[in-house]
């Protein structure tokens, strides 16, 4: 190929891959081209190889992969794709527990705000960190912060495009019930509306649709805030779309509800430097979004260089596809569990899935890395799994074995000591079960995921649950996991205090906060840590009134002593 063909072929890159709808490949431009330089590829046949990769393993379309591909091949050199593609991989990716391979890089939840969602009036920038506790009393909405997190998330999954939010069932992460139900005061005159930031590792660079080689935004740093209402009609009524919008590179990309009468939207950006371009022809109002965060396809059509919106809808669900959430009631173990070589994604709501995960990395061999250099060392994560189970003192091994050589049953033996006989995990004490998940999950999702639990110390003794902090604090350390959660544990806060005391962990790596009911809505205070990791407004009856219980004890017994005297 000519120096020039070249130069033109590789400026155009970004743009083509946006046409054939393969927008996830321009992240990889820049990062790819000194790697492609190094080994005399064109920045183009990366970029194909890599999409070649994700359409076999991902299932994107294929027959944008097909178009795509008839364009460039003539243009690619004669070394072989499989060359090629080994080389993408190398690169660009990274295995996982699945074996197949994702795009290297993480995603960190900063913060979120809540608008007229259940028991919260309203909750304004909350900030979120490596490891986010929220504890407080029963019913003072703690549950309801994860919720919504979860709720997005479900509804990125969802199959139905029409619906702002899927408000789930029975087998959904969360189900929520009616729209009404989710609203604050169940007040349907009322909208939802929420603002979720978040930050990439590595960050998203948008080439400028007229002009490729130049960058038109760039940033690590995203928000969605969105709004969602409800519409009265002749029928039942139903959820609709109010406006939703992308923070990104000093720009806001809003797409809003032109009249409340009618399903007519129109797209608007604010900041400086950038403009929407209409295509010519008549200036059509755009349709509904697609659920609460996804441009209209029409968008592509009516406008010459919004074709860039993909990737930050693209940006939103594949953060979302980082959460993984664990619930607070787990399942009863097993005496036999079958296994039949699945692979899950993660231990399932409940941790009904934990011990095909750990089944699953074990046949696929994945492992984690401790340390650098020479002194590094590898394990599996059967084996972290059981290295805390020893050292939080409730088992002296664990191994999932099979039942019969090639059969597809297994079962989780333990020794409680040294010295004694192995046992079913159902004849020892229940925690070893509800703990298992918990510390599986933490090794078992990708790389910088963020990991919701809700209630982990559920049927644990205090040491244990104070053993737990240490647990999230390694994996966010070794795995850059993100970890939230909700817990009525003191134990558990009182190892994360000490730890920060102790360095291991800095007050600005946590973000805990203590929620309570005041009147008919949810409050939070954010607990307030100093360098040592003392509490410096520590809420009144946090949990519970410990002096109060003892001075009412020594005032029972002087009474008792008085009546007999």
């Amino acid at each position: 190929m000519k120096a020039t063909d070249k130069t033109r072929t590789d400026a155009v890159l970004p743009m083509l891959l946006r046409s054939f709808k393969l927008p996830a490949f321009v992240r990889e431009y820049g990062h790819l081209a000194d790697r492609a330089a190094a080994e005399g590829l064109s920045h183009s046949q990366y970029l194909l190889a890599l999409a070649e990769v994700e359409a076999a393993e991902r299932a994107v379309s294929t027959s944008s992969l097909r178009h795509f591909r008839l364009w460039i091949e003539p243009q690619i050199s004669l070394q072989g794709w499989s060359e090629v593609t080994r080389l993408a991989k190398t690169e660009s990716s990274e295995p996982t527990q699945d074996g197949l391979f994702r795009q290297v890089g993480e995603f960190m939840l900063e913060s979120l705000s809540l608008k007229n969602f259940k028991s919260w009036a309203e909750v304004e920038d909350l900030r979120l960190s490596r490891i986010t506790g929220f504890f407080g009393t029963n019913s003072s909405g703690k549950t309801s912060l994860l919720q919504m997190i979860l709720l997005l998330k479900q509804t990125a999954e969802a199959s139905d495009r029409s619906l702002p939010l899927d408000l789930g069932d029975e087998k959904s992460l969360v189900e929520l019930g009616t729209f009404r139900d989710v609203l604050h005061g169940h007040d349907l005159s009322k909208s939802l509306e929420w603002s979720l930031r978040w930050t990439l590792a590595r960050p998203l660079v948008v080439a400028d649709p007229e002009h490729p080689t130049d960058r038109l935004l760039e940033g690590s740093d995203l928000r969605l805030t969105g709004e969602v209402a409800w519409k009265n009609s002749s029928g039942p009524g139903r959820m609709f779309t109010r406006r939703f919008s992308y923070d990104f590179g000093g720009q806001t990309f809003m797409v809003k509800q032109k009249t409340e009468r009618k399903d007519k939207y129109e797209l608007t950006s604010r900041g400086t430097g950038f403009k929407f371009k209409r295509a010519q022809g008549r200036a059509w109002a755009l349709p509904a979004p697609v659920k609460s965060y996804g441009f209209p396809d029409q968008v592509r059509a009516y406008f010459q260089n919004a074709g860039f919106l993909s990737d930050l809808e693209l940006a939103f669900e594949n953060m979302l596809k980082n959460v993984f959430y664990l619930g607070p009631l787990r399942e009863y173990p097993r005496r036999q569990y079958t296994w039949a070589g699945g692979n899950p994604s993660d231990m399932g709501r409940r941790g009904e899935k934990v011990v095909d995960s750990l089944l699953a990395s074990r046949d696929r061999g994945k492992t984690i890395k401790f340390g650098k250099g020479r002194g590094a060392i590898s394990r599996t994560v059967e084996e972290q799994v059981g290295n805390w189970l020893k050292d939080l003192g409730l088992v002296h091994s664990f191994e999932v074995r099979p039942v019969a050589a090639d059969s597809k049953l297994y079962e989780v033996m333990v020794r409680r000591s040294q010295h004694s006989a192995p046992v079913l995990i159902t004849d020892v004490g229940f925690g070893v079960s509800q703990i298992l998940p918990v510390l599986t999950l933490c090794y078992y999702a990708p790389k910088g995921a963020t990991l919701i639990f809700e209630q982990p110390e559920i049927h644990l003794h205090p040491s244990v649950q104070a053993g737990l902090a240490d647990v999230f604090i390694h994996a966010a350390k070794v795995r850059g996991v993100q970890i939230i959660l909700e817990s009525h544990s003191e134990h558990l806060l009182r190892r994360l205090q000490r730890r920060i005391a102790e360095e291991v962990i800095t007050s600005d790596e946590t973000a805990l906060y203590f929620s309570h009911m005041a009147d008919d809505r949810s409050e939070i205070t954010p607990l307030e840590l100093d360098l040592f990791g003392s509490i410096k407004n520590w809420p009144k009856d946090f949990f519970g009134d410990e002096l109060g219980e003892v001075a009412a004890t020594q005032q029972a017994i002087l009474n008792r002593k008085r009546g007999r005297s």
